[in-house]
């Protein structure tokens, strides 16, 4: 049954026209009027519905029923991913929303091979904001990764909020695992270096501004593996 995003009210009993590009892949999919389909608008819920009409650029369903279901992580994890080469954020990005991340934030590290300009920033947003929808409705997520602009490194750092930032560090003298076995399970801000890693200066700065430093292992994990590899190991731990 096609899972699909639609960014409007969905109410049982009501019929709503679905975008152009929704339409154009239910064509594709070679669906007929009267087939079944699952929708959701990012809210938590998710709608059982109808299709009642289909051309390839205009569609139509009916809602039928609202079913709750909440596939969130009941801790959110943010992951700071400083901006890798090529299309390895593309992969990150991807596989974070289907390991139940709940934001994203793209950062400018010193070892950063890649400079986004505003107009490239705005096109990169608009192309991991696409990964994520996909993403979502693949993994049957509910509610949509919430992708921040791209910050500098010492701008976010400077920043202060409520979340735990463990900084990933191959000098670090304890592990992720380790600190987590003893710890309840709680918001955290993982923060994932670039080809290279963070340098000794950028995490003297993130020390001092109070994240802590925790490594992997005793291999050195590519900036693709890390963020998805922690999130796997806490998930491994707390989630009952």
């Amino acid at each position: 049954m096609p899972r699909l995003y639609c960014p409007q009210p969905l109410v049982p009993g009501t019929s709503i026209d679905l975008s152009e590009a929704v339409a154009h892949h239910l064509f594709v999919l070679r669906l007929q009027a009267g087939d079944a389909l699952t929708l959701f608008n990012g809210e938590g819920s998710q709608y059982q519905a109808e299709l009642v009409t289909l051309d390839k650029r205009r569609a139509s369903a009916r809602i039928r029923a609202e079913v709750a279901f909440d596939a969130e992580l009941p801790y959110p994890i943010t992951v700071a991913q400083a901006l890798p080469e090529g299309s390895k954020m593309d992969w990150i990005v991807e596989k974070a929303v289907e390991m139940g991340v709940a934001a994203i934030v793209p950062l400018a590290a010193q070892r950063c091979v890649v400079r986004l300009s505003a107009e490239r920033a705005e096109k990169k947003m608009a192309h991991w904001q696409g990964i994520i929808v996909a993403a979502a409705e693949q993994s049957g997520r509910n509610r949509l990764t919430r992708l921040a602009p791209p910050a500098a490194f010492q701008d976010w750092t400077a920043q202060h909020d409520l979340h735990r930032r463990i900084l990933l560090s191959p000098r670090a003298t304890e592990t992720l695992p380790q600190w987590a076995r003893h710890q309840p399970p709680q918001a955290i801000s993982l923060m994932i270096g670039p080809e290279g890693g963070f340098t000794e200066q950028e995490e003297e700065v993130a020390l001092a501004r109070g994240a802590l430093a925790l490594g992997m292992g005793t291999r050195i994990l590519r900036t693709e593996t890390a963020a998805i590899a922690a999130v796997s190991a806490l998930n491994a731990l707390w989630l009952p």
